[in-house]
Protein backbone atom coordinates (compact mmCIF):
# COMPACT_ATOMS: atom_id res chain seq x y z
CA UNK A 1 0.00 0.00 0.00
CA UNK A 2 1.24 3.32 -1.18
CA UNK A 3 -0.21 6.88 0.03
CA UNK A 4 1.29 9.37 -2.60
CA UNK A 5 0.76 13.14 -2.02
CA UNK A 6 0.39 15.44 -5.04
CA UNK A 7 0.46 19.21 -4.66
CA UNK A 8 0.42 22.34 -6.50
CA UNK A 9 1.33 25.08 -4.86
CA UNK A 10 1.52 28.78 -5.57
CA UNK A 11 4.35 30.79 -4.40
CA UNK A 12 4.41 34.97 -4.23
CA UNK A 13 7.83 36.29 -4.92
CA UNK A 14 10.19 34.22 -2.53
CA UNK A 15 13.61 32.86 -2.21
CA UNK A 16 12.20 29.64 0.41
CA UNK A 17 15.55 27.30 -0.37
CA UNK A 18 18.97 28.88 -1.81
CA UNK A 19 22.06 27.52 -3.23
CA UNK A 20 25.16 28.45 -2.08
CA UNK A 21 25.21 32.05 -3.85
CA UNK A 22 22.25 32.69 -1.88
CA UNK A 23 19.98 32.83 -5.36
CA UNK A 24 16.74 30.38 -5.53
CA UNK A 25 17.56 26.70 -6.52
CA UNK A 26 16.64 25.54 -9.92
CA UNK A 27 16.96 22.68 -12.55
CA UNK A 28 16.88 22.14 -16.14
CA UNK A 29 13.37 20.11 -16.96
CA UNK A 30 12.01 19.51 -20.18
CA UNK A 31 14.58 21.58 -21.69
CA UNK A 32 13.31 24.64 -19.94
CA UNK A 33 15.11 26.48 -16.48
CA UNK A 34 12.33 25.23 -13.03
CA UNK A 35 12.23 27.31 -9.74
CA UNK A 36 13.11 24.16 -7.30
CA UNK A 37 12.73 23.64 -3.72
CA UNK A 38 15.26 20.83 -2.85
CA UNK A 39 13.51 17.52 -0.93
CA UNK A 40 15.55 18.21 2.06
CA UNK A 41 14.56 21.61 2.69
CA UNK A 42 10.85 19.76 2.13
CA UNK A 43 11.43 17.20 4.73
CA UNK A 44 12.97 19.22 7.22
CA UNK A 45 10.09 21.37 6.78
CA UNK A 46 7.52 18.67 7.04
CA UNK A 47 9.18 17.38 9.98
CA UNK A 48 9.53 20.32 11.98
CA UNK A 49 5.81 21.33 11.80
CA UNK A 50 3.52 21.18 14.65
CA UNK A 51 1.05 18.86 13.20
CA UNK A 52 3.56 16.00 11.90
CA UNK A 53 3.99 15.80 15.85
CA UNK A 54 0.28 15.50 17.20
CA UNK A 55 -1.39 13.33 19.14
CA UNK A 56 2.13 12.22 20.27
CA UNK A 57 4.83 12.12 22.74
CA UNK A 58 7.85 13.53 22.93
CA UNK A 59 9.66 10.12 22.84
CA UNK A 60 7.86 9.31 19.03
CA UNK A 61 10.07 11.96 17.79
CA UNK A 62 13.47 12.11 16.86
CA UNK A 63 16.91 14.57 16.74
CA UNK A 64 19.40 15.57 14.41
CA UNK A 65 22.57 16.54 16.14
CA UNK A 66 26.11 16.46 16.84
CA UNK A 67 25.42 17.13 20.50
CA UNK A 68 24.93 13.42 21.73
CA UNK A 69 27.70 13.93 24.75
CA UNK A 70 25.88 17.10 25.99
CA UNK A 71 22.06 15.68 25.12
CA UNK A 72 22.81 12.48 27.11
CA UNK A 73 25.30 13.71 29.94
CA UNK A 74 22.44 16.09 31.10
CA UNK A 75 20.32 12.86 31.19
CA UNK A 76 22.16 11.29 33.55
CA UNK A 77 22.71 13.98 35.89
CA UNK A 78 18.85 14.43 36.00
CA UNK A 79 19.00 10.96 37.30
CA UNK A 80 20.81 11.91 40.23
CA UNK A 81 24.73 12.17 39.12
CA UNK A 82 26.25 15.56 39.82
CA UNK A 83 29.87 15.74 38.74
CA UNK A 84 29.32 17.08 35.32
CA UNK A 85 32.89 15.90 34.27
CA UNK A 86 32.87 12.50 35.80
CA UNK A 87 29.22 11.74 33.69
CA UNK A 88 30.62 13.46 30.36
CA UNK A 89 33.92 10.82 30.58
CA UNK A 90 31.36 7.76 31.57
CA UNK A 91 29.14 8.80 28.74
CA UNK A 92 31.92 9.44 25.76
CA UNK A 93 32.89 5.80 26.94
CA UNK A 94 29.69 4.37 26.73
CA UNK A 95 28.79 6.43 23.30
CA UNK A 96 32.32 4.78 22.19
CA UNK A 97 31.25 1.32 22.89
CA UNK A 98 28.30 1.67 20.95
CA UNK A 99 30.71 3.23 17.83
CA UNK A 100 29.93 6.85 18.51
CA UNK A 101 33.00 8.63 19.22
CA UNK A 102 33.06 12.37 20.58
CA UNK A 103 35.59 14.63 18.84
CA UNK A 104 38.14 16.38 20.93
CA UNK A 105 35.13 19.52 21.01
CA UNK A 106 32.40 17.42 22.60
CA UNK A 107 30.68 16.79 19.08
CA UNK A 108 29.96 13.49 17.28
CA UNK A 109 31.89 12.89 13.89
CA UNK A 110 29.12 13.46 11.87
CA UNK A 111 25.14 14.77 12.14
CA UNK A 112 23.16 11.94 14.10
CA UNK A 113 19.62 11.01 13.76
CA UNK A 114 18.19 9.44 16.77
CA UNK A 115 15.00 8.80 18.66
CA UNK A 116 14.83 10.32 22.01
CA UNK A 117 14.29 6.68 23.20
CA UNK A 118 17.63 5.81 21.79
CA UNK A 119 19.43 8.94 23.42
CA UNK A 120 17.54 7.73 27.11
CA UNK A 121 18.51 4.06 26.61
CA UNK A 122 21.99 5.66 26.72
CA UNK A 123 21.45 7.36 29.46
CA UNK A 124 19.96 4.63 31.57
CA UNK A 125 23.29 2.26 30.31
CA UNK A 126 25.31 4.65 32.13
CA UNK A 127 22.86 5.32 35.36
CA UNK A 128 22.53 1.43 35.54
CA UNK A 129 26.52 0.79 34.87
CA UNK A 130 27.54 3.85 36.86
CA UNK A 131 30.62 1.82 38.89
CA UNK A 132 31.50 -0.30 36.24
CA UNK A 133 32.06 2.77 34.01
CA UNK A 134 34.41 4.27 36.50
CA UNK A 135 37.74 5.52 35.63
CA UNK A 136 40.26 3.32 36.13
CA UNK A 137 38.21 1.06 34.32
CA UNK A 138 37.43 3.33 31.40
CA UNK A 139 40.32 5.50 31.25
CA UNK A 140 42.39 5.71 27.78
CA UNK A 141 46.12 6.39 28.70
CA UNK A 142 46.40 10.00 27.72
CA UNK A 143 49.79 9.54 26.32
CA UNK A 144 48.19 7.69 23.63
CA UNK A 145 45.39 9.85 23.83
CA UNK A 146 47.33 12.61 22.52
CA UNK A 147 49.24 10.77 20.24
CA UNK A 148 46.17 10.04 18.55
CA UNK A 149 44.82 13.67 18.65
CA UNK A 150 48.28 14.16 16.46
CA UNK A 151 47.61 11.86 14.11
CA UNK A 152 43.77 12.84 13.69
CA UNK A 153 44.38 12.97 9.41
CA UNK A 154 45.87 9.64 9.13
CA UNK A 155 42.97 7.45 8.64
CA UNK A 156 44.44 4.34 9.84
CA UNK A 157 45.13 6.47 13.23
CA UNK A 158 42.10 6.89 13.65
CA UNK A 159 40.38 3.93 13.47
CA UNK A 160 42.87 2.08 15.66
CA UNK A 161 42.07 5.41 18.24
CA UNK A 162 38.66 4.76 17.57
CA UNK A 163 38.81 0.68 18.15
CA UNK A 164 40.80 1.43 21.31
CA UNK A 165 38.29 3.63 22.33
CA UNK A 166 35.30 1.38 22.16
CA UNK A 167 37.41 -1.34 23.78
CA UNK A 168 37.74 0.93 26.69
CA UNK A 169 34.01 0.10 27.82
CA UNK A 170 33.52 -2.68 30.48
CA UNK A 171 32.07 -5.89 28.42
CA UNK A 172 28.61 -5.28 30.29
CA UNK A 173 28.24 -1.80 29.09
CA UNK A 174 29.02 -2.73 25.39
CA UNK A 175 26.29 -5.65 25.62
CA UNK A 176 23.90 -2.88 27.30
CA UNK A 177 24.33 -0.60 24.27
CA UNK A 178 24.09 -3.04 21.31
CA UNK A 179 20.24 -3.09 21.09
CA UNK A 180 19.84 0.33 22.07
CA UNK A 181 20.28 1.82 17.71
CA UNK A 182 16.79 0.61 16.88
CA UNK A 183 15.16 3.38 16.01
CA UNK A 184 13.39 3.93 18.99
CA UNK A 185 10.06 4.17 17.68
CA UNK A 186 10.84 7.58 16.54
CA UNK A 187 8.39 8.67 13.82
CA UNK A 188 10.53 11.14 11.83
CA UNK A 189 13.58 8.92 11.79
CA UNK A 190 11.23 5.71 10.13
CA UNK A 191 9.32 8.17 8.09
CA UNK A 192 12.81 9.26 6.46
CA UNK A 193 15.31 6.83 7.37
CA UNK A 194 18.59 7.61 8.50
CA UNK A 195 22.53 6.48 7.86
CA UNK A 196 24.92 6.27 9.62
CA UNK A 197 28.45 5.78 8.09
CA UNK A 198 30.41 3.56 10.69
CA UNK A 199 27.23 1.66 11.71
CA UNK A 200 25.65 0.35 9.11
CA UNK A 201 23.49 -2.18 11.27
CA UNK A 202 21.73 1.16 12.28
CA UNK A 203 20.55 2.19 9.67
CA UNK A 204 16.92 2.97 8.78
CA UNK A 205 15.66 3.21 4.97
CA UNK A 206 12.90 5.43 4.83
CA UNK A 207 9.83 4.64 4.73
CA UNK A 208 8.66 8.06 2.87
CA UNK A 209 10.22 9.60 -0.08
CA UNK A 210 9.80 12.88 -1.38
CA UNK A 211 11.05 14.44 -4.83
CA UNK A 212 12.32 18.04 -5.26
CA UNK A 213 9.30 20.23 -5.71
CA UNK A 214 9.68 21.52 -9.41
CA UNK A 215 7.79 24.47 -11.06
CA UNK A 216 5.30 23.60 -13.44
CA UNK A 217 6.24 26.55 -15.81
CA UNK A 218 9.39 27.72 -16.79
CA UNK A 219 10.65 30.30 -14.30
CA UNK A 220 13.13 33.33 -14.77
CA UNK A 221 15.05 34.94 -11.73
CA UNK A 222 14.51 38.40 -10.55
CA UNK A 223 16.56 41.06 -8.37
CA UNK A 224 15.24 42.90 -5.42
CA UNK A 225 17.75 45.59 -4.77
CA UNK A 226 17.34 47.37 -1.36
CA UNK A 227 18.56 49.83 0.60
CA UNK A 228 18.80 50.75 4.74
CA UNK A 229 18.65 53.55 6.49
CA UNK A 230 20.86 54.72 9.58
CA UNK A 231 18.28 55.64 11.95
CA UNK A 232 21.16 57.92 13.48
CA UNK A 233 22.49 59.05 10.81
CA UNK A 234 23.21 63.35 10.42
CA UNK A 235 20.12 64.80 9.20
CA UNK A 236 21.90 66.33 5.91
CA UNK A 237 23.31 62.59 5.24
CA UNK A 238 21.13 61.63 2.16
CA UNK A 239 22.40 58.35 1.63
CA UNK A 240 21.89 54.94 2.67
CA UNK A 241 23.32 53.01 5.67
CA UNK A 242 23.82 49.99 3.37
CA UNK A 243 22.87 49.03 0.34
CA UNK A 244 22.55 45.20 -0.98
CA UNK A 245 20.49 42.92 -3.61
CA UNK A 246 18.61 39.66 -2.54
CA UNK A 247 17.84 36.70 -5.83
CA UNK A 248 13.94 35.50 -5.96
CA UNK A 249 11.21 34.27 -8.01
CA UNK A 250 7.72 33.10 -7.59
CA UNK A 251 6.54 29.73 -9.29
CA UNK A 252 3.84 27.50 -9.00
CA UNK A 253 5.45 24.24 -8.10
CA UNK A 254 4.72 20.66 -8.40
CA UNK A 255 5.11 18.55 -5.01
CA UNK A 256 5.21 15.19 -4.75
CA UNK A 257 5.72 12.04 -1.86
CA UNK A 258 4.96 8.72 -1.19
CA UNK A 259 4.96 6.59 1.79
CA UNK A 260 5.19 3.01 2.01
CA UNK A 261 2.35 2.16 4.77
CA UNK A 262 4.09 -1.62 5.38
CA UNK A 263 7.46 -0.30 5.52
CA UNK A 264 6.62 2.52 8.12
CA UNK A 265 4.83 0.04 10.15
CA UNK A 266 7.90 -2.01 10.08
CA UNK A 267 10.26 0.87 11.10
CA UNK A 268 8.09 1.49 13.87
CA UNK A 269 8.23 -1.93 15.30
CA UNK A 270 4.93 -3.10 13.91
CA UNK A 271 2.84 -0.42 16.43
CA UNK A 272 -0.12 -0.24 14.01
CA UNK A 273 -1.45 2.62 16.41
CA UNK A 274 1.64 4.89 15.98
CA UNK A 275 1.63 4.00 12.48
CA UNK A 276 -1.83 5.20 11.88
CA UNK A 277 -1.54 8.42 13.72
CA UNK A 278 2.14 9.28 11.62
CA UNK A 279 -0.09 8.96 8.28
CA UNK A 280 -2.37 11.23 9.49
CA UNK A 281 0.64 13.92 11.25
CA UNK A 282 2.51 13.30 7.97
CA UNK A 283 -0.29 14.11 5.29
CA UNK A 284 -1.12 17.25 7.24
CA UNK A 285 2.54 18.30 8.02
CA UNK A 286 3.13 17.23 4.02
CA UNK A 287 0.00 19.80 3.03
CA UNK A 288 0.71 22.55 5.38
CA UNK A 289 4.73 22.90 6.02
CA UNK A 290 6.23 25.74 4.23
CA UNK A 291 10.20 26.30 3.73
CA UNK A 292 11.44 29.26 6.02
CA UNK A 293 13.96 30.61 3.69
CA UNK A 294 14.04 34.47 3.86
CA UNK A 295 10.38 34.22 5.07
CA UNK A 296 11.17 37.47 7.14
CA UNK A 297 11.60 39.11 3.72
CA UNK A 298 8.90 37.99 1.51
CA UNK A 299 6.42 36.23 3.81
CA UNK A 300 5.42 33.58 1.36
CA UNK A 301 2.74 32.11 3.61
CA UNK A 302 0.77 30.65 0.74
CA UNK A 303 -1.04 27.41 1.06
CA UNK A 304 -1.49 24.57 -1.90
CA UNK A 305 -4.32 24.97 -4.04
CA UNK A 306 -4.38 21.22 -4.69
CA UNK A 307 -3.60 18.71 -2.73
CA UNK A 308 -4.59 15.04 -4.19
CA UNK A 309 -4.02 11.63 -2.00
CA UNK A 310 -4.30 8.57 -4.06
CA UNK A 311 -3.90 5.12 -2.32
CA UNK A 312 -2.11 3.01 -4.56
CA UNK A 313 -1.94 -0.65 -4.43
CA UNK A 314 0.51 -1.32 -7.57
CA UNK A 315 3.62 0.63 -8.19
CA UNK A 316 3.64 4.12 -7.11
CA UNK A 317 3.67 7.23 -10.00
CA UNK A 318 5.34 11.02 -9.58
CA UNK A 319 3.41 12.66 -11.76
CA UNK A 320 6.10 15.60 -12.83
CA UNK A 321 6.05 14.56 -16.31
CA UNK A 322 2.64 16.13 -16.75
CA UNK A 323 4.55 19.35 -17.16
CA UNK A 324 8.00 17.92 -19.11
CA UNK A 325 6.01 20.87 -21.42
CA UNK A 326 6.14 23.91 -19.53
CA UNK A 327 2.44 25.39 -18.69
CA UNK A 328 1.90 28.40 -19.92
CA UNK A 329 -0.93 31.39 -18.16
CA UNK A 330 -3.64 32.72 -20.47
CA UNK A 331 -4.88 35.84 -19.39
CA UNK A 332 -8.30 34.01 -17.83
CA UNK A 333 -6.74 31.00 -16.70
CA UNK A 334 -4.70 31.09 -13.92
CA UNK A 335 -1.52 29.39 -13.76
CA UNK A 336 -2.61 27.10 -10.63
CA UNK A 337 -6.08 25.96 -13.05
CA UNK A 338 -3.80 24.82 -15.73
CA UNK A 339 -1.59 22.99 -13.79
CA UNK A 340 -4.37 20.86 -11.73
CA UNK A 341 -5.75 20.32 -15.28
CA UNK A 342 -2.76 19.16 -16.73
CA UNK A 343 -2.05 16.93 -13.81
CA UNK A 344 -5.53 15.14 -13.80
CA UNK A 345 -5.27 14.66 -18.08
CA UNK A 346 -1.41 12.98 -16.89
CA UNK A 347 -2.93 10.92 -14.45
CA UNK A 348 -5.44 9.56 -16.89
CA UNK A 349 -2.96 8.87 -19.21
CA UNK A 350 -0.44 7.30 -16.55
CA UNK A 351 -3.28 5.21 -14.57
CA UNK A 352 -4.58 3.79 -17.76
CA UNK A 353 -1.63 2.53 -18.90
CA UNK A 354 -0.51 1.52 -15.19
CA UNK A 355 -2.65 2.05 -12.95
CA UNK A 356 -4.77 -0.36 -10.43
CA UNK A 357 -8.40 -0.60 -9.85
CA UNK A 358 -8.49 -0.17 -6.64
CA UNK A 359 -6.53 2.57 -6.57
CA UNK A 360 -8.41 5.37 -4.75
CA UNK A 361 -7.86 9.46 -4.68
CA UNK A 362 -9.28 12.00 -2.64
CA UNK A 363 -9.01 15.71 -3.21
CA UNK A 364 -8.69 19.15 -1.66
CA UNK A 365 -9.03 21.42 -4.93
CA UNK A 366 -9.23 24.97 -4.61
CA UNK A 367 -8.75 25.35 -8.25
CA UNK A 368 -12.40 23.64 -9.43
CA UNK A 369 -9.91 22.42 -12.50
CA UNK A 370 -9.93 18.67 -11.12
CA UNK A 371 -12.29 16.36 -13.18
CA UNK A 372 -15.27 15.53 -10.40
CA UNK A 373 -15.43 11.58 -11.47
CA UNK A 374 -11.74 11.62 -9.85
CA UNK A 375 -11.88 11.01 -6.72
CA UNK A 376 -13.63 11.97 -3.51
CA UNK A 377 -14.17 15.37 -2.54
CA UNK A 378 -12.19 16.96 1.03
CA UNK A 379 -13.65 19.71 2.81
CA UNK A 380 -10.36 20.74 4.90
CA UNK A 381 -7.22 19.65 5.36
CA UNK A 382 -8.41 17.54 8.55
CA UNK A 383 -11.04 15.77 6.62
CA UNK A 384 -8.57 14.73 4.05
CA UNK A 385 -5.92 13.36 6.50
CA UNK A 386 -8.51 11.47 8.96
CA UNK A 387 -9.69 9.83 5.28
CA UNK A 388 -5.83 8.64 4.68
CA UNK A 389 -5.51 7.58 7.99
CA UNK A 390 -9.05 5.20 7.92
CA UNK A 391 -8.14 3.67 4.59
CA UNK A 392 -4.81 2.75 6.15
CA UNK A 393 -6.60 1.35 9.23
CA UNK A 394 -9.00 -0.35 6.27
CA UNK A 395 -6.01 -2.15 5.16
CA UNK A 396 -4.00 -2.83 8.80
CA UNK A 397 -4.28 -5.81 9.29
CA UNK A 398 -3.11 -7.08 5.29
CA UNK A 399 -0.32 -4.91 5.89
CA UNK A 400 0.88 -6.27 9.28
CA UNK A 401 0.43 -10.01 8.19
Amino acid sequence: MFIELHIIQNFAPSNLNRDDNGAPKEAMFGGHRRARISSQCLKRAVRLHPASARGMSTQDRGVRTKKLLNLVTERVVALGHADVDDVRHRVTTTLAAAGLSVEDDGDTQYLLFLGEREIDGFARVVHEHWDALSPKDGAIDEAATDNDKSQKKDKKDAKKAKKDNKAAAPEVVQKAVKPLLDGGKAVDVALFGRMLADLPKANQDAACQVAHALSTHRVERDFDFFTAVDDRAPEDNSGAGMIGQVEFNSATFYRYAVLDAGKLLSNLQGDSDLALRAIGGFTEAMTRAVPTGKQSTFAAHNPPSFVGVVIRHGSPFNLANAFEKPVWSGRDTSLTSLSVQALAAHERQVSAFYGDAADTWAVLDATGAWPADVGTAMLSVADLAAWVTDQARAVAAPVKG
